[in-house]
Order: C-alpha cells, then structure tokens, then sequence
C-alpha cells in the first residue's frame, strides 16, 4: 500500500512536471524564434539555417527553466495533496513524515542528474550543433537584403549601396567597399571601391557574384592608390561570409573541453593553456563559472524539494496556513535567486566559491536534521 501511494504521488507530480516544462519551454521557445528572425532578415541566412537554429536551441530553454518548473510542480503537487486530504492517507497508513521527505529528497537527486546530464551534454552539444548551421550556412537571402537607397554592411568587410533597382533584377549605380588585409594595423589595411553605371546578381546556388559593367574600380594600400575603367567585370560574393557569431561560446563549448581547460590551468603554474586548447584562452574564470552551472548548480534541487516539504508539517486547517505556504513559497523562489547571483560569483573570489558550494549543503542538513529531531520529540 505504501509503495502504491508513494507511486501515485510521483506519477502525479512528474506528469505535471513535465506538463509545465514544455508549456513554459514552449513559449520561451517562441518568443526566442521570434528573436532568432534577424539571422534571416539582417544576416541573410536561409529558413533552413534558421528553423535548425531555433530547434537545436529547445534543450538550452529545458535546462534553464528546469530548476523553476521543478519548484513549481512538487510545490503545486504538495500543497494540492493537502487540500484534498490526501496527505491523511498517508499518514493513516504508517508512513512518516521523514519517510515522506526521503522519498522526496531520491526524486530531487534523480532530477538533479537529469539536469546535470542535460547542461553537461545535451544542451552544449546541441548549441554547438546550431552554430555550426551558421558556420556552414552561406547567404542565402542576400538578395532580399539589398534595398534601394541603403547601404547594406550584412558581410564581413563589404558594403553595398545600390541607387535602384528595376522590375527584372537590375541595378543602376552600384557602390561596393571591401576591406581586407590585417584589420587591426591601420597600415596593412587594404581597400577596394568599385562603382558601376549598371550591375546584375548572379545566384545559381554555388556561385554568387555581381556582374557589372560601365565602372572604375580604386585599389588603395599602405603604399600606392591605382585605378583603372572596366566595362565588364565579376564580383565575386562568395569570399564573404554573415557577420554572425559563428565562433563557439563557452556555453557550446564540450564539458570535456572545459575540463581539460581547468586542469591545464591548475597544473601550469604559469597559466599557459595548450595552444590546441584555442577556447580556454578568453577567461578561466568564465570557464570555471560554466562548470559550476553544468555540475554543481543542480545540487540546489534537492534543498528545493526538502523546503517544499515543509508544506507537509502545517495543516491546511490551522488559521494561518495559507500565510505559511506565501512564505515557503517565496523563501524557495528567494533561495533559487541566491543559485543564480552566487554562480556569478562563484568563478571570481574564493569567498563566492565557497558560498556557492557550500550554502546549499549546509542549509540542506540543518533543514533536514532539524526535521528529524522534531518528530522525534512528537514521537
């Protein structure tokens, strides 16, 4: 009979976990898409780049909501238990408040893995893989992005200004700037300007070129500017790429990687990552706030779920019972605040280390030890 309660509880509670899981990544999840429309309309990229983008994004939007729809759902499931009497069954059945809170403390470890195996794993991996849809993506739409009267700087080191534009695709006075060279040395940069009387876009799929006729072309380095007139000439487009990110992020970056990262870092005293490490480079502390967040930061689920127990100590029929669910409640929303702004910390002082790793095991026993000394008093 215990384990048949006991059963019922968590079907109840993980179905409607699960529930508001994808109801709320669901929305994210569309807002994000509708966030996600400028790698179309200002970087040029295809649906098919941006749909893959958007999809891969979903285990990202599960892994951040997670810890809050976990909250909301055991809290919901407890207090909903008590309204309804149904807490009373099992307590008339022999089953003990600390035999209630243990049940409850094994189902917050097996989310807290989940939850570690979806921010170490899935979500990275799936990142990664929607940045690469940007890094292997070319400009689909660049034609779209082309309109009369403005200058269009959608590529890496090309500007386009076209005066007009007619009915079958043609051009009239057609401006093209390209820089290239070393960016960060004014005396090595190098530019091109190219200006044509009338210009057609060629886009058969692999070639992508502007072809131009009745213009001159200026060559301008560190050292001499030539120009000479042309009558017809090729652009080629394809040498340029979208001016999105397409270089991984830490959060896409393999846990792995990370880890190897960190132990390079603490082995080296002179903090010289391996050169084939080219990610560790930006910031160690950044690394190491990641870490935190993919392995350590779902131990904050099991101290959840012990305060959301606390709901089971107050009777729904005492005055002041819907006084103490507001203030369990927001003490748990207050103590997943405390995970978010402590992980910031955690990378960048020993103090916010130690915080971070150990203020949730120490409120968790002392929360826990005391509940076990309670009801040994009732007894």
């Amino acid at each position: 009979m215990k384990k048949l309660l006991f059963q019922k509880f968590l079907k109840d509670t993980l179905k409607f976990f699960i529930i508001i899981c994808f109801s709320i990544g669901l929305i994210v999840w569309v807002v994000q898409a509708v966030n996600y429309l400028d790698f179309v309309t200002e970087d040029g990229h295809g649906l098919y780049v941006y749909f893959s983008y958007s999809i891969l994004s979903f285990p990202k939007i599960i892994h951040r909501i997670l810890p809050f729809v976990f909250f909301i759902s055991l809290f919901y499931q407890i207090a909903q238990y008590e309204i309804k009497n149904e807490l009373l069954i099992f307590w008339t059945n022999g089953i003990s408040r600390i035999q209630f809170i243990n049940v409850i403390i094994i189902y917050s470890i097996i989310i807290t893995l989940f939850q570690i195996f979806l921010g170490a794993y899935v979500s990275p991996a799936g990142q990664n893989e929607a940045r690469s849809f940007i890094r292997n993506s070319n400009i689909d739409f660049f034609p779209s992005l082309i309109k009369e009267g403005k200058f269009i700087d959608t590529v890496s080191d090309l500007t386009i200004f076209i005066e007009s534009k007619d009915n079958f695709g043609n051009y009239k006075n057609i401006y093209l700037y390209e820089s290239y060279g070393n960016n960060k040395n004014i005396n090595e940069l190098k530019s091109k300007i190219i200006y044509a009387k009338s210009g057609t876009l060629i886009n058969n799929g692999k070639n992508r070129y502007f072809e131009l006729s009745d213009g001159k072309m200026i060559n301008k380095d560190s050292k001499k500017i030539t120009n000479f007139s042309f009558e017809k000439i090729n652009f080629d487009l394809n040498k340029f790429d979208s001016k999105s990110t397409s270089f991984p992020k830490i959060q896409e970056l393999s846990s792995n990687l990370l880890l190897q990262c960190l132990y390079y870092n603490f082995i080296n005293k002179e903090k010289k990552i391996i050169s084939n490490l080219l990610s560790c480079n930006p910031s160690i502390k950044n690394i190491k706030q990641e870490v935190f967040k993919r392995f350590y930061k779902p131990i904050y689920f099991p101290l959840i779920g012990l305060i959301c127990c606390l709901l089971i100590f107050k009777s729904k029929e005492s005055i002041n019972y819907n006084s103490y669910r507001i203030f369990l409640f927001f003490i748990t929303f207050f103590i997943l605040v405390i995970s978010e702004i402590s992980l910031r910390y955690a990378a960048y002082n020993l103090l916010g280390t130690y915080f971070f790793t150990l203020f949730p095991i120490f409120i968790f026993f002392t929360i826990y030890i005391s509940l076990i000394l309670k009801t040994r008093d009732k007894i």
